[in-house]
């Protein structure tokens, strides 16, 4: 069985797309901190691995066309926080680092959450989850 998983998406401009993920409190991979390239960010306690690469790059290895972001949503990437303050602070930093918010924040009870769009359009979720309160 697989020990890792590394999401790969496509940017426009890497170092742009890292800075962003910085500002948000995301990890750069110090693996790959100084390519202008591609860029690695390292996501949670157990390090789920997201590669940023340019698109042309991105194209060559799926042979496919890259979707619209503005007309399509191609995968739906979702992060866990630890509370409602959490994701409050988060979507926060998304709009102060130039990302866009397409879901506010929302209370279900058990679950609080929002989304937001990195600057490719990429859609992420960050959610709080009671998991004592979640219905039976």
């Amino acid at each position: 069985m697989a020990k890792e998983i590394w999401i790969n998406l496509p940017v426009k401009d890497v170092p742009r797309s890292k800075r962003f993920f910085s500002k948000i409190g995301f990890t750069l991979n110090p693996r790959l901190a100084d390519s202008d390239d591609k860029a690695s960010l390292l996501i949670g306690d157990k390090h789920v691995v997201v590669m940023l690469f340019p698109e042309d790059t991105f194209k060559a290895f799926t042979g496919n066309d890259i979707p619209d972001t503005a007309h399509a949503t191609q995968v739906l990437l979702s992060i866990d926080a630890q509370s409602k303050e959490e994701v409050d602070g988060l979507i926060d930093k998304v709009v102060n680092a130039g990302g866009t918010v397409y879901a506010k924040p929302h209370d279900q009870g058990w679950m609080y959450g929002a989304g937001f769009c990195d600057l490719d359009g990429h859609r992420w979720n960050v959610l709080y989850m009671d998991m004592s309160q979640m219905p039976g």
